[in-house]
């Protein structure tokens, strides 16, 4: 196949999707994926984007039950039914987001700063709209788009560099960053109008929309960043908004609907009683590293004032170990975990300490299970690994450093650093590295080098010609008898002839098939 095909192949390949109409608009768009590949993207990171942000606010369950209330009368009016899901997330961040396929999140935070049902219905149905006309996809469709055409120019620029097939694997990595990502202006305006559409469609009063708007432009513009940074970040208010929102409202005759002071204000009673005690939360997580003590006097105040936040028991039992009162801290994240058991981080929390005082194995490893079960983090993985070997389970504690290895973190780095020991007779290529080079003769050389701590010796390598996807399809299989110590390199002569120029070498390839440790 001629080489300079690859660029229109592949933007080929992602222009296929074809196109479809906006199902809110009606506007005929671009399209690349399908409806059931968004609910599938929404479920698999609605679990885990929950998590990273402080789990599901449990305190008060029918407070939950009120926000799906609102969002379920407002999904049953919108141009494009999925199968929309609400839950209030456990985080004092003022703000609301959602994933493709109808995943909708509103954080405790920004609930405490409404006023009534109808500006909760403002933010919902807003929050509908960009599930509905599929703008989350859109944006990862754009990226798609992209990478597509980064891929193809790398490609056109290197076309006889056959390490791109690499490039074309990475093409299938998006949904990155979906939430707190910051939508287009269209897309917000979109979202504002529509919004509103279904507001008076489900009888509420759509103008709360105009004040909801008023109120964070004026919030904004008073640069009072501890209230709404995050979803100023994500959602920008802006005058073109507010007056748009007036526009719509005059549009549509907006005269009257629900306001729902009174139902949303008794709804959220005890969330905003409990405000004093989230500011001590927060005080006492944001004081935790430099004063452990303060922490913890801040942690009692919280649970004091509401003994039945998981949240404050795990400031307690992070202030406790900061402080060396390691017991006391194990008792803390009991007490957490006790009041809600489907939060990740206190279940790793005391996992970790468990394992590292060396009591009760048991719990230790379902603790960390029940933390990756949640969300998968490198130090759940690694210590599990540790777990597993010391147990004697070495192909599942390898699984586990391998999933650990993959992370940028301190864990990663430890993870990288014990594969080699437990995995490099299995699969050596992984942490050997090979150069190429020709000599006068035109005869390959090529040299291995070992960054690993494992010396190691009885190579078998396979070198010869590769394919575009990089596989030796006629080579000749070499053992090579003397020790690489960790951090040398031995070079060796092939029986490889008629390299007759620098260029060619991307043409060969040395693959190491086995090995063996040095004790």
């Amino acid at each position: 196949m001629k080489r300079w095909l690859y660029p229109i192949i592949l933007l080929s390949l992602v222009l296929l999707g074809g196109c479809a109409d906006n199902p809110v608009t009606g506007e005929r768009q671009l399209s690349l994926m399908s409806e059931q590949r968004e609910i599938e993207i929404g479920e698999q990171g609605y679990l885990p984007g929950r998590q990273r942000h402080g789990g599901d606010y449990v305190v008060d369950r029918d407070l939950t039950r009120y926000v799906q209330q609102v969002g379920r009368r407002l999904a049953t009016v919108a141009d494009r039914q999925l199968p929309y899901e609400f839950v209030v997330v456990n985080d004092s961040t003022p703000n609301a987001w959602t994933l493709p396929g109808g995943k909708i999140a509103v954080n405790r935070g920004l609930l405490t700063e409404l006023h009534n049902e109808a500006e909760l219905a403002a933010v919902l149905s807003h929050e509908i709209v960009h599930a509905a006309a599929r703008h989350g996809a859109r944006n990862m469709e754009r990226r798609l788009l992209l990478k597509g055409a980064l891929m193809a120019a790398a490609i056109a620029a290197q076309a006889n560099d056959i390490d791109n097939a690499d490039l074309l694997l990475s093409a299938a990595s998006v949904g990155a960053g979906l939430i707190g990502q910051k939508y287009s202006r269209d897309a917000e305006l979109e979202a504002d109008r529509y919004g509103m559409i279904y507001m008076q469609r489900a009888g509420y009063d759509p103008r709360a929309a105009v004040a909801l708007q008023e109120t964070f432009v004026r919030l904004a513009e008073g640069r009072e960043e501890n209230w709404l940074t995050a979803l100023f970040a994500s959602h920008p208010p802006s005058r073109e908004r507010v007056q748009r929102n007036r526009t719509t409202a005059r549009e549509l005759a907006a005269d009257g609907g629900r306001i729902g002071e009174e139902a949303y204000l008794r709804a959220t009673g005890r969330l905003r009683r409990d405000r004093p005690a989230y500011a001590a939360y927060d005080e006492g997580r944001r004081l935790l590293s430099d004063s452990p003590r303060r922490a913890l006097a801040l942690a009692r105040e919280a649970i004091a004032r509401e003994p039945e936040e998981a949240l404050f028991h795990e400031l307690k039992g992070d202030a406790l170990l900061a402080l060396g009162k390691e017991e006391r801290a194990r008792l803390a994240y009991d007490d957490s975990i006790a009041r809600n058991d489907d939060f990740y981080r206190s279940h790793l929390k005391r996992g970790l300490l468990l394992s590292r005082l060396q009591m009760d194995d048991w719990l230790s490893r379902m603790d960390l299970e029940q933390s990756l079960e949640l969300l998968p983090t490198a130090n759940a993985h690694l210590r599990l690994a540790q777990v597993l070997e010391q147990d004697g389970a070495v192909e599942e504690a390898l699984k586990h450093y391998l999933v650990a290895a993959r992370s940028d973190t301190e864990a990663g780095e430890q993870a990288r650093l014990e594969l080699p020991r437990l995995d490099i007779e299995q699969h050596p290529g992984r942490y050997l590295e090979v150069t190429l080079d020709r000599d006068d003769e035109d005869r390959l050389w090529f040299a291995i080098t070992n960054p690993t701590s494992i010396p190691v010796r009885n190579l078998e390598v396979l070198v010869g010609k590769k394919n575009f996807l990089g596989i030796i399809y006629r080579g000749e299989t070499l053992l090579l008898t003397e020790v690489i110590e960790p951090g040398e390199t031995a070079e060796y002569r092939s029986p490889v002839k008629g390299v007759y120029a620098d260029r060619k070498l991307r043409y060969y390839g040395v693959q190491i098939l086995s090995a063996e440790k040095v004790e």
